[in-house]
């Protein structure tokens, strides 16, 4: 008898999960994270903030919007990630190989925000390497499905 795709005797979902769940945090860390910035830069966007916390006007701060930025790549491009993935096990890819890519996808997603809120040349290849893992998950899903 053969474990289903979405099975938890199935040890690429299971890595898929595994590897689902680390972005799902990592993206929910960075909205404190911004809001660290903005209280640590009083650099805050809404007239009730300011009031609040004391600041006579609204500003933005370079910091505080490199956060930004961060969180808001992650949120157009994580998400294709939670759709391809687990539409990608109907492939029936290899352990490895799903482990691989998943496992490429949320390194490389966690290296960008890190890259970018270091300001670092190489915050491209944080977007290249896990836009590359989409790409390959979507032709694999065409490929067998067209």
């Amino acid at each position: 008898m053969s474990v289903g795709v979405w099975s938890l005797e199935n040890p690429a979902f299971l890595a898929y999960l595994f590897y689902a769940a680390v972005l799902a945090i990592k993206m929910i860390i960075m909205s404190p994270l911004t809001g660290y910035y903005r209280m640590s830069r009083g650099a805050f966007t809404n007239p009730e903030d300011c009031k609040k916390f004391g600041v006579s006007s609204t500003k933005t701060d370079p910091d505080v919007e490199r956060v930004r930025r961060a969180h808001q790549n992650d949120l157009e491009n994580i998400p294709l990630f939670f759709v391809l993935a687990p539409l990608f096990l109907f492939t029936q890819p290899s352990l490895t190989f799903a482990t691989l890519l998943f496992r490429a996808f949320t390194i490389g997603r966690i290296l960008h925000t890190i890259f970018y809120l270091r300001g670092s040349s190489l915050r491209p290849l944080g977007f290249i390497v896990p836009t590359l893992v989409n790409v390959v998950m979507a032709v694999n899903i065409v490929y067998t499905f067209h």
